[in-house]
């Protein structure tokens, strides 16, 4: 799509800021008003659409991605959409070890030992680890607790923690990130800690480091979503 608009600003609006383009206000694919929450992430979207050259690509605007998705897909329905994030609790990704190379289990229980001895005091839960991959069922109660911790979030919380859970498949990493219990870099070599392993063994694969390149920019959208949303 070519450029149509000469600027972008944002407006309060019922329910926060609205994204306004040349003064008119701009929809969601679904045709819903593009209001986000507070005025920091509708500031940070409405340059997004500053940012455009002569034409349009959404690629580039993660976080007006986010946001319709917040609007459009889990606004009418957050209980669904929140259900479905939080039963990444039942087989988490860190829960599942190597059995060799001692290397590989040794840095993942260096990377991941830590955030779940966070989780474990954050929500008083037993995780319960295993090696290789068959499934490890996690006692009820803490699949339930994991799950109150999603569905209490906002449509907008919801959008954002998506792909961090997705990309990680971990809900537990996502969950400390959007805590702060630790930050970007940590979270992101711990949620993609097999497929640095193979590329350091293998070698550099231009398919697979483009991919990992990809996931990381979805998966540092989700967590600046995250944090323009804090006030």
């Amino acid at each position: 799509m070519r450029r149509f608009y000469k600027d972008a600003a944002v407006a309060p609006a019922a329910g926060g800021y609205a994204l306004l383009l040349d003064g008119r206000p701009v929809k969601t694919p679904a045709r819903a008003s593009l209001v986000a929450p507070n005025e920091r992430l509708a500031e940070a979207i409405a340059q997004e659409w500053r940012a455009q050259g002569e034409e349009i690509d959404p690629r580039s605007m993660p976080l007006t991605g986010l946001a319709n998705a917040a609007i459009d897909r889990v606004a009418p329905d957050p209980q669904t959409f929140a259900a479905g994030l939080g039963r990444y609790g039942e087989s988490d990704l860190l829960c599942y070890r190597a059995e060799t190379p001692e290397r590989l289990v040794a840095r993942q229980s260096a990377l991941w030992d830590p955030i779940l001895v966070w989780a474990r005091r954050r929500y008083d839960i037993e995780l319960k680890v295993t090696a290789g991959i068959i499934h490890q069922p996690q006692p009820p109660a803490t699949v339930d607790r994991l799950a109150s911790a999603v569905t209490a979030r906002t449509p907008f919380e919801l959008a954002g923690l998506s792909p961090l859970v997705t990309i990680g498949g971990s809900l537990v990493v996502a969950l400390a990130l959007a805590e702060g219990a630790i930050g970007l870099d940590e979270a992101w070599n711990a949620a993609t800690l097999d497929e640095q392993w193979q590329i350091e063994q293998w070698g550099d694969d231009a398919e697979a480091v483009a991919a990992l390149a990809a996931r990381r920019r979805d998966f540092e959208a989700g967590a600046r979503f995250l944090e323009l949303l804090a006030d």
